[in-house]
């Protein structure tokens, strides 16, 4: 499932990237029908905060509620059928290109601590930012594990 989330919901839409769902995300004050031709451009399920946008979409939209990510998440959920373990780190949370295994010199980047440890060891080809598997790998497993838990 691929989605377009509205500039609301740029936090859910880099959980989604974490779970390895190819997760589109609005420019700030992209128009609705800028948003509607895309996501059915692509082929995508627009999720939107705003009512009027998802009865727009419908039925290949849906309207998000919950103020926090999880509560958004959980929101998307009970809507449709998402599988939060998909391919866990394999986009770029910040830009949704998939991630590539980093050579030498790009994990010299890397802290010395995150170096030692064993790996993978990932890179973003658009943006080159470097991922390993941190403490922040581990919360946001965790959560991506709850979620895949509720369903």
């Amino acid at each position: 499932m691929r989605f377009l989330c509205d500039e609301m919901l740029t936090r859910l839409a880099r959980l989604l990237r974490s779970a390895g769902h190819d997760t589109a995300l609005a420019g700030g004050g992209a128009p609705d029908a800028d948003l509607l031709t895309q996501a059915k451009a692509e082929g995508r399920l627009l999720l939107t905060r705003d009512r009027e946008l998802a009865q727009a979409a419908h039925p290949d939209g849906v309207r998000i509620e919950g103020d926090g990510v999880l509560d958004q998440a959980r929101s998307l959920s009970a809507a449709v059928e998402v599988d939060w373990l998909a391919a866990p780190f394999t986009r770029c949370a910040m830009d949704n290109a998939e991630l590539r295994a980093a050579d030498a010199q790009e994990r010299s980047r890397m802290p010395a601590e995150a170096r030692s440890g064993s790996g993978p060891f990932r890179t973003c080809p658009v943006c080159g930012r470097l991922y390993w598997p941190g403490s922040h790998v581990r919360r946001i497993r965790a959560r991506l594990e709850g979620l895949a838990g509720q369903a």
